[in-house]
């Protein structure tokens, strides 16, 4: 994906502008893939994995531009491969993962955030990315929190299983929702802030190693031992 971001912006989203009680538990960053310069990162030129959200920065820096936003992208492995879908640059580096098993990733429905050669972003089950086409970067993760704007069925108010959650958006008019709670939450909650904030898709990426870069936002965060990030960046 290429293009410059302009007129760029970076504000909380609709429900962290002081409407609720609780909207100092996230960290809220929208952009607009039309108009900014949204992708997945995972290994350098060389084939070396960048890792965290400093060495991404720098690397960047390198070649002009600048980071303005970074988060890591999805669950991995042992040795730091993606699990599940992982497209970049529109090659499959790790196939789609249609199979059953135990932890997060598996929580039905799982799903796929990616972005298309037209600089649109999705969010759809995994049972029907097979019809999305033209896609330049994806990643698989799961469970979703929001499905056609409804909870995942799976969340219980009051649940006890917490963790710093951050996970992706997409809402109506196109932009993404990126969040990181700043505290620990259950799904419950954290579905919740992202469908009180308009989104109507939601997918969850990752737990308690989830790590924020976003200067104008006041996080500052450069470590992290990730597979794939997402980052946002302008000449």
């Amino acid at each position: 994906m290429s293009g410059l971001l302009l007129l760029w912006q970076h504000r909380a989203a609709p429900a962290a502008a002081g409407t609720s009680d609780d909207d100092d538990r996230f960290l809220a960053f929208e952009v607009d893939p039309r108009r900014q310069h949204l992708q997945l990162y995972y290994q350098d030129e060389a084939g070396t994995r960048l890792g965290s959200l400093g060495r991404l920065r720098d690397w960047l820096a390198r070649r002009g531009r600048r980071l303005v936003f970074a988060c890591n992208g999805g669950m991995y492995r042992p040795d730091h491969r993606p699990v599940g879908l992982f497209v970049e640059n529109g090659r499959t580096r790790t196939p789609l993962d249609t199979g059953r098993g135990a932890g997060n990733f598996y929580l039905p429905p799982n799903g796929v955030f990616y972005l298309t050669a037209a600089r649109r972003a999705g969010i759809c089950a995994t049972a029907a990315f097979d019809g999305v086409g033209s896609v330049q970067f994806a990643t698989q993760s799961g469970p979703l929190l929001l499905v056609h704007g409804r909870l995942n069925p799976a969340f219980r108010a009051g649940s006890a299983n917490v963790q710093v959650r951050n996970g992706v958006g997409l809402l109506p008019d196109g932009r993404v929702l990126l969040v990181m709670s700043r505290r620990k939450v259950s799904f419950y909650d954290f579905a919740r802030y992202f469908q009180r904030c308009g989104c109507r898709e939601a997918l969850y990426l990752d737990g308690f190693v989830s790590r924020t870069y976003w200067p104008a936002g006041g996080s500052f965060q450069t470590d992290g031992d990730f597979g794939v990030m997402v980052g946002v960046t302008q000449e």
